[in-house]
């Protein structure tokens, strides 16, 4: 760094070439330098099925400008599963851009696939049933999970992010971007697919305080709705694993806290526009342009760590389908019971007050499915 490693830089006025237009109208805009390249070499890891494919080069090095066509509410909502390619809007959307690239762009894709082994031994009780774990682990010798909760949690979250995943590689593809990409989700799915006899009423939901954008940070409130409603929700394949209507339960801290270095456009989606609306239409058709074009936010996005100034709409638009499909979210034990007001969640005391509180949208009898976390799994619903 600088001269030969260097970040994508999505404002930079002569750095960006744009590529042309798909059928569907959707601009395709991406790095100069990779554009104008005889040969991109594309390396990955793919932790879900959302990863990689023809959401590499174009999403990967593109801009706002190209970012727009599927980063929005309509595409969301009509997306069903982002994690089943088949059947995602989303992920149509980015094959479309990835045709235009490739007419332009030789690219070499090298995918990657991993296991589970989210945790190092020590700690390895932490991807297991609770009805596994030892008596080391629950009597509290060593590293235990009541060690664990005697730690502050500013502590804790700093413990958690020191540890380095022992992760191990299950395959690794190369080639031609659409033929790598469909080994790519069999090797996925082998690894994380999940047979599960019928929907469930109401979905429980041990939310990590670690995501895909927040790396070294926090899991500010933006970001629990994105990995609640969002991810989480849509881990499935076919259908979703909680009924139309069904209600989910999280359990998080949910603290009101901001990572101002990394997240400042989030601390002010949160004061500015959530009390506004949560309306995520409303928020794409007044609001979002304004941070987007943003000259604080595009400055910290370019010259500081900062994530760029749309990222909290894009991340709130993440949870459109899942909002529109459950009857209810409600969060168990919030520190912070306004963040989950804010973000549109219910509250209950108790993790036996949420069941009852779920009981009287679904019924008296309801299904309940937990869905643990890690190791990350791809739910199949029959």
């Amino acid at each position: 760094w600088p001269e030969r490693l260097y970040n994508h830089d999505a404002e930079d006025p002569e750095g960006n070439l744009h590529l042309g237009e798909t059928d569907h109208g959707e601009d395709v805009e991406i790095n100069r330098r990779a554009a104008e390249s005889d040969l991109i070499i594309y390396v990955n890891i793919n932790l879900v099925t959302m990863d990689g494919g023809h959401k590499s080069v174009p999403v990967g090095l593109g801009t706002y400008r190209s970012v727009r066509p599927h980063h929005n509410v309509k595409t969301m909502l009509t997306s069903r599963s982002y994690m089943d390619p088949a059947t995602s809007s989303f992920g149509a959307s980015c094959d479309r851009m990835g045709a235009v690239v490739a007419e332009r762009v030789r690219i070499f894709t090298i995918e990657t696939t991993l296991n589970s082994e989210t945790f190092p031994a020590a700690l390895g009780f932490l991807q297991t049933r609770e009805a596994d774990w030892g008596f080391a682990q629950k009597a509290g010798f060593g590293v235990s999970s009541r060690a664990l909760r005697m730690m502050p949690f500013g502590l804790r979250r700093k413990f958690y992010n020191m540890l380095p995943a022992p992760y191990g590689v299950t395959a690794v593809n190369a080639g031609m971007t659409g033929p790598v990409h469909d080994r790519t989700l069999e090797e996925v799915h082998k690894q994380q697919l999940v047979k599960v006899e019928g929907q469930a009423d109401i979905m429980l939901v041990g939310l990590p305080s670690l995501g895909p954008y927040n790396v070294n940070s926090i899991l500010n409130p933006i970001l629990v709705k994105c990995m609640s409603a969002g991810y989480f929700f849509n881990f499935y394949r076919g259908k979703p694993l909680l009924r139309k209507g069904g209600v989910m339960i999280v359990m998080h801290p949910m603290q009101e806290a901001f990572n101002m270095v990394h997240h400042p456009s989030y601390y002010d989606f949160y004061h500015q526009v959530l009390p506004q609306t949560r309306d995520p239409a409303e928020m794409e058709g007044e609001l979002e342009n304004g941070f987007a074009v943003n000259k604080r936010y595009i400055d910290l996005y370019r010259n500081s760590y900062a994530y760029h100034g749309v990222h909290p709409f894009y991340m709130w638009y993440w949870a459109c389908h899942g909002m529109d499909h459950m009857g209810r979210v409600i969060a168990v034990n919030p520190e912070c019971p306004q963040v989950a007001e804010r973000i549109g969640f219910d509250t209950a005391p108790t993790l036996e007050r949420a069941i009852d509180q779920a009981k009287e949208i679904v019924g008296r009898n309801p299904q309940i499915s937990y869905f643990h976390c890690p190791p990350v799994v791809m739910c199949d619903v029959s």
